[in-house]
């Protein structure tokens, strides 16, 4: 690399002197004489002032040959470079330095990591270009655009099981504010991801979607979205008053692209780096650990200053749990039964009527917390996920229970 370096110097002197020679001679201007070394006539001016007055080795960098007093000592370069090997194997660069930053001490810059890995063999030098792009401007304000979207991969690095990330993510920001692993995305975790983010933030004023059929009716396969055939999320969101927008490309999802190609190329490396092998531990760690500091590092300030998230003042049946949940009608049997999901649910007695029979309700879907049955604005019956009565039954409701006579047989 020396003997190089000498030649290269060499030959650079051999061409300064031959051009300066042409222009003591009045054969090239110093315009001329800088476009033939490469250099603009102002610093060809500035080299042939030194030239004149240092000689050649005025015009040339003195600190070539000798050790810059920054650089790294050779002690720290053998502990990064130990680390990435023994530990860290498989990040990428950028997900390696920060991590190393805040938590191994690592002081020097990005560029002089990504050297030093390539220099040592650890990462392939990359490749630069790529597709190009039109740019979609960001919404002005947070709360003005949600994106909403899902991404099947293998998270747990040497397993053949794929999870699903189901992310909700600010457009005007890039802030994440829900995210969580299930086993296969559908209408719960949608709804989930929805109550999350209003909880946490505020009621927001859209939602970009894919086409999924947990998101929309689509009549024709390819074709339009149906906006009056509404699937659970299109009813939920209705209720919000939360408009629901359709991507009918994929690049038109690109913000959310790059952002899960990002938690693809550094969850699974930290999940395995913390040996989390199961969903329980992969979300609590997501919510506690890697989400904060991904927002930290990759969310930037929206335009406008104010924001569009307005906080939720719901409560009573228009308690978000009650709206973000799965609804069905039934009609109750003659036995004061109805029949959801293969479960027979059985209403108890009520003070407001004397049975239930031919009476058209509503069955609330809470997932994990359980099953309401309503009529009218009325719960009349709580139950487990599996369809065991929970007694006593809530009657929490902000609306008039109905008349003990309304509707008797």
């Amino acid at each position: 690399m020396k003997e190089k370096t000498r030649i290269n110097e060499g030959v650079k002197r051999m061409r300064f002197e031959s051009v300066y020679e042409d222009y003591q001679k009045g054969r090239l201007t110093c315009a001329e004489a800088g476009e033939i070394l490469g250099m603009s006539e102002r610093t060809f001016r500035r080299k042939k002032a030194r030239f004149e007055e240092d000689g050649l080795e005025g015009i040339f960098d003195r600190r070539i040959g000798k050790v810059s007093p920054k650089r790294a000592a050779d002690a720290e370069v053998e502990r990064i470079t130990k680390l990435y090997e023994e530990r860290f194997n498989g990040f990428n660069v950028k997900h390696f330095y920060s991590y190393a930053k805040t938590h191994y001490g690592l002081t020097y810059g990005y560029t002089w990591t990504k050297n030093i890995l390539e220099q040592k063999g650890l990462i392939k030098r990359s490749r630069r270009g790529g597709d190009h792009r039109l740019r979609r401007e960001r919404k002005p304000m947070a709360g003005m655009m949600m994106h909403q979207d899902a991404s099947k991969h293998r998270w747990i690095m040497g397993r053949e099981e794929q999870w699903d990330l189901v992310v909700t993510m600010d457009d005007a920001t890039s802030l994440i504010t829900s995210a969580f692993f299930v086993l296969e995305e559908g209408t719960a975790s949608s709804l989930l991801g929805i109550k999350e983010t209003i909880e946490t933030y505020g009621l927001f004023c859209s939602l970009y979607t894919d086409r999924g059929s947990h998101y929309w009716y689509t009549p024709e396969a390819g074709g339009k979205v149906s906006k009056n055939d509404l699937t659970q999320v299109g009813r939920a969101l209705k209720e919000l008053g939360i408009q629901h927008i359709a991507a009918y490309s994929p690049q038109a999802r690109g913000r959310s692209e790059r952002m899960f190609g990002t938690l693809q190329g550094r969850l699974p490396q930290e999940l395995a780096l913390n040996k989390i092998q199961t969903l329980q531990e992969a979300n609590a760690y997501l919510k506690e650990t890697y989400i904060p500091r991904h927002n930290a590092e990759f969310s930037i300030p929206a335009k406008e200053e104010k924001s569009a998230f307005t906080p939720w003042a719901g409560s009573g049946f228009k308690s978000l749990k009650e709206i973000l949940c799965l609804k069905e009608e039934r009609v109750v049997q003659s036995d004061n039964t109805v029949r959801y999901k293969g479960m027979i649910l059985q209403i108890p007695k009520s003070p407001w009527r004397h049975h239930y029979v031919k009476a058209e309700i509503q069955v609330h879907d809470y997932g994990d917390d359980g099953i309401g049955v309503f009529y009218g604005h009325q719960c009349v019956g709580v139950y487990t996920p599996a369809g065991a009565l929970k007694d006593p039954p809530s009657l929490e409701s902000d609306a008039k229970c109905p008349s003990k006579n309304e509707g008797t047989a």
